[in-house]
C-alpha cells in the first residue's frame, strides 16, 4: 500500500462507500449510562463496478422521486418517513450493489483503552475505534473484492475506498493505519488473527474522504447503515424495526462457498452473538441473517478457491450478477 511504490492513482476495477450510523464513542455507552453514546456503531460498506460509478447520481434521484424529496440534494434516511424508509431501502435491490455491515454492540467496549501503541506514537488523530472498525469491514470488502475479480477478470483487481466525512478523519492517517496493519500482517502478528485484509486489492492513493450530501454511492451506505441501526438500537430510535434490514437481504454480502451465508461476512455481529447479550428484540435481525452461527465456527476460512460460476459470490437473479 505505500505511496513511495505505486502511481499516483492506480487502475481500479470496483469501488466501495463506507459510512456509519451511531457514534464511535466508548467511555460512556447508553444504556449503562445515562446521558451516554449510542449502544450501538453501525459500519457499512456499499461495493459497486467502476461501470456504475457515473450511474450513482441517477441512482439517487430515482430515489428521491419515489420518496417525494426532488427539492432536496441528498439523501438522510433517519430523516425519512418510517414508509419512505422501506421505500428507499427497497431501491437499492435493482442495483448491482454488494453490501456489507459491521454492528457493534459498545456495551462490552464501556471504557476500554486500546493497549497498542500505534495512535499514540504516530501522533494520529483519527478516532482508533472507527479506524478498527474500517479493518474488521474491509477484511470483508477486499475478500470480495479479490474473489470477485477473479471470478470476472481472471485476476486480482483494485478498489477504491471512500470514506464519508467525519471529525478527525483523513487519508493520509488511514493510509497510515493500514500500513502499520499490513506491516503486522507481513510478520504474521495481527494481534487479531482471525481475520486479514486482501492487500492486493487496496492502494494508498485509492483512499478518499468526501461529503456525504456530494457523493451518491455515500448516501447508498447510509441507507444500509441506517436500516441496520434501526434494526438493533432501541434507545436511540424509538424501538427495534428490522424491516429494512431484511428487505435488504439479497443485496447482502455472502460467503462465497456452496451454503453462501450472510453471518459473520455480509453481516457481522461486535461482540459474538452470545458475549453481546442483546435484549429479544434486538436479536431478531441477527437471528434472520443465521446467527448465532457464524463465519470461522464450522472451520471455515478466508482462503477459499475462487468459485467457477460468477454468481457463487454474489448470488443468483442479482442485478448484473454483481
Amino acid at each position: 500500500m505505500h505511496s513511495t511504490i505505486e502511481p499516483e492513482e492506480p487502475e481500479y476495477h470496483y469501488i466501495a462507500y463506507i459510512d456509519e450510523a451511531g457514534d464511535p464513542g466508548i467511555e460512556r455507552v447508553k444504556p449503562l449510562d445515562n446521558p451516554g453514546s449510542s449502544e450501538w456503531l453501525i459500519i457499512s460498506a456499499v461495493v459497486i463496478p467502476v461501470k456504475c460509478e457515473a450511474r450513482t447520481p441517477r441512482w439517487i434521484e430515482n430515489i428521491q422521486r419515489r420518496v417525494g424529496s426532488e427539492n432536496r440534494v441528498d439523501i438522510h434516511f433517519r430523516n425519512l418517513s418510517p414508509q419512505n424508509k422501506v421505500i428507499a431501502a427497497s431501491a437499492l435491490l435493482d442495483l448491482p450493489v454488494r453490501c456489507f455491515v459491521i454492528c457493534s454492540n459498545k456495551k462490552n467496549m464501556r471504557g476500554y483503552i486500546n493497549p497498542r501503541p500505534v495512535f499514540a506514537q504516530r501522533k494520529l488523530t483519527v478516532d482508533w475505534f472507527y479506524a478498527w472498525m474500517t479493518r474488521v469491514i474491509l477484511e470483508r470488502v477486499t475478500h470480495f473484492v479479490h474473489v470477485k475479480s477473479l471470478a470476472d477478470h481472471g485476476e486480482v483487481k483494485k478498489v477504491k475506498i471512500v470514506y464519508s466525512a467525519r471529525g478527525g478523519l483523513s487519508v493520509d492517517e488511514m493510509g497510515e493505519y493500514y500500513d502499520w496493519i499490513q506491516g503486522q500482517s507481513q510478520a504474521e502478528s495481527l494481534y487479531l488473527p482471525w481475520g486479514d485484509l486482501k492487500w492486493g486489492t487496496l492502494s494508498q492513493h485509492l483512499l478518499r474522504v468526501r461529503q456525504h450530501q456530494r457523493v451518491p454511492g455515500l448516501q447508498l451506505a447510509d441507507i444500509v447503515a441506517s436500516s441496520f441501526f434501526r434494526a438493533c438500537d432501541k434507545r436511540d430510535v424509538p424501538e427495534c424495526d428490522n424491516l429494512c434490514a431484511k428487505v435488504l437481504e439479497p443485496r447482502m454480502g455472502r460467503y462465497p462457498d456452496r451454503v453462501g451465508r450472510f453471518s459473520g461476512y455480509g453481516v457481522k455481529l461486535l461482540p459474538n452473538f452470545k458475549a453481546a447479550k442483546l435484549e429479544r428484540d434486538q436479536q431478531f435481525v441477527f437471528l434472520s441473517y443465521g446467527y448465532p452461527t457464524q463465519l470461522w465456527q464450522d472451520g471455515l476460512h478466508w482462503d477459499i478457491e475462487p468459485p467457477k460460476r460468477k454468481n457463487v459470490v454474489a448470488g443468483p437473479s442479482d442485478p448484473e450478477v454483481f
